[in-house]
Formats: C-alpha cells, sequence, structure tokens
C-alpha cells in the first residue's frame, strides 16, 4: 500500500461529519429525501454503497443524502439534534438505543472485527496494567477492551485510557504515544502496515457466542414508519447483494469510500453476514432481541446504562419483518 493510499485511508477514516456523497438518483420517483449516516469501512458503508451503486434509492422513491461518521456514538447525537434521519451503529453503540436514544430498524452483520492491540513486548491483557491505551469512547473497540480487562479481572481504571477518535488511534499508536488500544479493522490492518510486530491481545471471537456484537441500523425516534419501511426496503435488497456477490460489494464499497479493496476484503473475513431471509426468521423468532438483550446485561455490567430499555422497546422487529 503507497503512503498516498495509506493517508487517504486515514483521512477517510477520520472525517468526522463531512458530507462524502449526495446526489439525486437516476430513476427518482419522488423527491423524498433521506439523510442517513454511515462509517467508512466495509460494515458501516456496504450496503449504502451498494443501494447507490444499484440505484436502489429510487425504487423507494428516495433521494438519498449519505453522510460519513467517524463512529456510531457521534451519528446518535445527530438524530438527536435533528440533523440525521438514520444511520449505522456498531455493537460497541447499542447502549444509545437501549437508553431510549433512538430505534433500532435492521440488524446488519455480527462483527468480529475488534480488536485489543499492543506494542511489541505487551503479550497479554494483564500486562497492560499502568499503560497508555487509545481507544474512541462508547465504540465497538472500547466495549472489547472493556470484556478483555473484565475477563482478566481487572477494571478500565487499572489502565491509563486516552480517548481519542479513530484516525488518531492509528496515529497515536504508530508512533508509539500509546501502548495499546481498543480498535477495529480495517484500521488494525493500517496499524500493522506501520508496526508489523504489533500483538493481537483480545478479539470479538473471544466472547462468542454468549455475546454475538450484531451492528445495527438506527433511525431517529421521531421518524414516521412509512419512511422507515422505505429504507428497510432498501436495506434489504442491499443486504442480499452483498450477501451474494461478497467480492462486487467489496469492489462498489471500495470505490464508494475510496478505500483499498484488499483493506475491506480482510475486514470482510470478520464479519458474519446474514441472508435477508436469515434476518427476518431471527427477528421474527426473537433471537435477534436475545443479542440486544445481552448486550443491554453487558452495558448495564459496564455502567454504560443502569436500567436499559426492553428490546421491544427500541428495536422495530415488528416493522422490519413487515416490510
Amino acid at each position: 500500500m503507497t503512503s498516498l493510499s495509506r493517508r487517504k485511508f486515514v483521512a477517510a477514516a477520520g472525517v468526522s461529519a463531512a458530507v462524502l456523497w449526495s446526489g439525486s438518483p437516476r430513476r427518482a420517483l419522488a423527491a423524498e429525501t433521506v439523510r442517513m449516516g454511515y462509517i467508512a469501512d466495509f460494515n458501516g458503508a456496504s450496503l449504502a454503497a451498494i443501494a447507490t451503486d444499484q440505484d436502489l434509492w429510487s425504487q423507494q422513491g428516495l433521494t438519498p443524502d449519505l453522510k460519513v461518521f467517524t463512529n456510531g456514538p457521534i451519528q446518535i447525537q445527530a438524530l438527536g439534534a435533528g440533523s440525521l434521519d438514520f444511520g449505522y451503529i456498531g455493537p460497541g453503540a447499542l447502549w444509545l438505543p437501549a437508553s431510549g436514544r433512538a430505534k433500532v430498524i435492521s440488524i446488519n452483520t455480527l462483527g468480529f472485527s475488534d480488536r485489543v492491540i499492543a506494542q511489541a513486548g505487551i503479550k497479554t491483557i494483564a500486562d497492560l496494567k499502568g499503560k497508555k491505551v487509545g481507544v474512541p469512547e462508547g465504540t465497538s473497540g472500547d466495549m472489547l477492551l472493556r470484556l478483555a480487562l473484565q475477563k482478566q479481572g481487572m477494571r478500565p481504571d487499572d489502565v491509563e485510557l486516552v480517548r481519542m477518535d479513530p484516525s488518531t488511534v492509528v496515529a497515536a499508536f504508530a508512533s508509539k504515544q500509546v501502548d495499546a488500544a481498543g480498535i477495529w479493522y480495517p484500521l488494525v490492518d493500517v496499524i500493522k502496515d506501520r508496526v508489523p510486530d504489533l500483538n493481537e491481545l483480545a478479539k470479538n471471537g473471544d466472547f462468542y457466542p454468549a455475546l454475538a456484537f450484531p451492528s445495527a441500523f438506527v433511525a431517529r425516534n421521531e421518524v414516521a414508519d412509512d419512511l422507515t419501511k422505505k429504507v428497510v426496503a432498501v436495506l434489504k435488497k442491499a443486504n442480499d447483494f452483498r450477501a451474494s456477490n461478497l467480492d462486487k460489494a467489496i469492489e462498489i464499497t471500495s470505490k464508494f469510500i475510496s478505500i483499498p479493496a484488499d483493506k475491506l476484503a480482510v475486514e470482510a473475513k470478520n464479519s458474519k453476514f446474514l441472508t435477508t431471509a436469515d434476518l427476518n426468521a431471527q427477528t421474527k423468532d426473537g433471537t435477534a432481541a436475545g443479542w440486544l438483550t445481552k448486550m443491554n446485561e453487558m452495558f448495564k455490567d459496564f455502567g454504560r446504562v443502569s436500567s436499559p430499555l426492553d428490546p421491544k422497546e427500541y428495536f422495530r422487529a415488528d416493522l422490519y419483518t413487515s416490510v
């Protein structure tokens, strides 16, 4: 990967709330604009990229206004401020809809791309005691770090947490300003280009299947059901395209977010993609709600939310399966 490509990737990952793409689909049926956020990685951007490439928005009479963010919590803030209608969040931000700040409208993937990484010489979670650990607060990287510490019988205050955005984690780890980090692929792969001898101390798979780590699409609490159903219909079609054409989906997403396809392919290998038929079935039979319940319990243990809502209060399962 060239230096230019690497800088381009990190810059894309570091954009906080800038509009990456906004335009009219080729065969718009109506001028109903939908404002939707995403994250510039494969899990976070692939369905928006596919929907744009395959002109799925216009089939529902929608004009997309797509905005890129660095993480889920910032999108929840934008939903609350009324500047965004829909967004994408990783598993680490699910405590926010569980706090009543958004509605989950669709499960996206089961994620296995989060890691706790450390500089050479730091070989175990126990070795992190007293060390500087960079983490984007409230994200899946933060979540995995807390899980790993908890498993070791440690607490977050046993380490020196340095809160920073994802792109800053990349730079800080590469320049050895932090000893470790809670972060995710494809950013881990970018860091490996500069620090090839880093150690991976923990991963999502260490806690699966007790925790399933779903990523999700969310809506502003006030968004009307009819608009939400149209967006869900787009997501379902894009999801099946991704499940059936993963290599093509990687190519489309690479062009959409200007990140090398090989980096996205590594991330894709660390995710479990479900067909829409699978998601419909697991939403109807309560499996998906069970995933969210387990996440609620984890966030309560972490002190993120003292009394999380029951998933039936923030997960629009009925709406998802009705489309």
